[in-house]
């Protein structure tokens, strides 16, 4: 996989997929601009190189056209930040688009609207694809978080322009998720979050790799459950017990430490905003719910993470949107930032919670796409990366 610096891109026009899916609030004002800036350096490198920059990106999930998802808001803090003019463009591709592209000089930066305005985008497209690759020199892939997608601009255009590279967030996110592929033991993994479905291949994966898995979140009552414990009225998924069930057989017949929470913290609804007992007791009351871990399996769980070397935490361990039940969760980022360890986070709710625990500083690698990184741990690549080698 090439490198930006490994190609000469000075007056060449220049296709980059970023990674610009900001939170904005209702008044359309950007939230969190982690993602913006983690493409920082790619664009100052190319800019600074003399490349024409087209930049392109995704926000939300629109069908069409929608004011409320147009990437202007980015397109000015990006401006703000690199302390520049970035030309925002009125479309995602057209003549108004094109005329911009002509009139491009060595160094000048475009944002072009939101991809997803274009149907075609989520379909890979080959006439989208064809139309983003239009008088391109160079594609470079630095959205790390939209990797795990065969969409247009990100895998389609790929194979129509003479030369394509990673930048250097794609470059640092492989870098680092590779330590999860290959970690110095003893490698301890933290799964939580709701869907068991979404971490099944991920925890299948990790049996060849992690020497403990710690489960939380809603996603344990699922395999409690599947032992016949009863968890209240816990989420649970039943359709998924039998392949719950599965996981704790190989996990046992490979050595690989398999840990449910011992204890839990109960309530009457994940709206109360009140811990009704703690408790280590089977059957849950009819009328409670799992809603984080507690003290004892905070504690077991901590002290795993303090004995390892690498250390790859994906899923809140409660509901942590909750101050009453993000105690797990707070007290879990804790022990992953005072651990030696080579430390992952793997996107999604888990960068929220290591922001609200304000240890962000004190983790190795904090990746910006959630589901990108559990696909690639699970399979080893993903289509986004797989498109720069062809």
């Amino acid at each position: 996989m090439k490198l930006i610096e490994d190609l000469d891109v000075r007056g060449k026009t220049v296709f980059v997929r970023v990674d610009f899916n900001v939170p904005l609030s209702e008044s359309g004002e950007i939230r969190n601009d982690t993602r913006i800036r983690a493409s920082l350096p790619t664009i100052r490198f190319l800019s600074e190189h003399g490349a024409k920059l087209i930049l392109a990106s995704h926000l939300g999930r629109p069908k069409k056209f929608d004011p409320a998802a147009s990437l202007r808001p980015a397109a000015v803090r990006l401006a703000e930040l690199l302390g520049r003019k970035v030309e925002m463009a009125p479309d995602v591709i057209g003549p108004d688009v094109d005329r911009l592209k002509d009139g491009l000089r060595d160094g000048d930066i475009v944002l072009l609207e939101n991809v997803r305005f274009q149907p075609g985008e989520t379909k890979n497209d080959p006439e989208l694809a064809r139309e983003f690759a239009r008088g391109v020199d160079v594609f470079v892939n630095d959205a790390f978080g939209s990797s795990h997608r065969a969409h247009a601009s990100v895998v389609g255009v790929a194979g129509l322009v003479p030369a394509k590279a990673a930048g250097y967030l794609l470059k640092k996110e492989v870098e680092f998720l590779g330590k999860v592929l290959h970690p110095v033991k003893p490698f301890t993994a933290v799964l939580g979050g709701a869907k068991t479905e979404d971490k099944i291949p991920v925890i299948e994966s990790l049996l060849d790799k992690a020497d403990d898995i710690l489960i939380g979140g809603a996603m344990a009552y699922t395999f409690l459950a599947a032992q016949g414990k009863g968890v209240g009225k816990s989420l649970v998924e039943p359709d998924k017990f039998d392949l719950a069930l599965g996981i704790m057989k190989k996990a046992a017949d490979r050595g690989v430490r398999l840990r449910l929470p011992s204890d839990h913290a109960l309530a009457p609804s994940i709206d109360s905003g009140v811990i009704d007992r703690m408790t280590g007791e089977y059957p849950f009351p009819d009328v409670l719910l799992g809603v984080d871990i507690g003290p004892k399996t905070i504690a077991t769980y901590s002290a795993i993470i303090g004995r390892a070397k690498t250390v790859f935490w994906n899923g809140p361990l409660g509901v942590f949107e909750n101050p009453a039940f993000a105690e797990g969760t707070m007290q879990i980022a804790q022990a992953v930032a005072a651990s030696p360890a080579v430390s992952i986070i793997g996107g999604g709710d888990s960068i929220a919670a290591v922001a609200k625990a304000g240890v962000g500083d004190r983790i190795g690698h904090i990746s910006t796409g959630g589901g990108a990184s559990l696909e690639f741990i699970a399979k080893g690549t993903l289509p986004g990366l797989d498109a720069l080698e062809g």
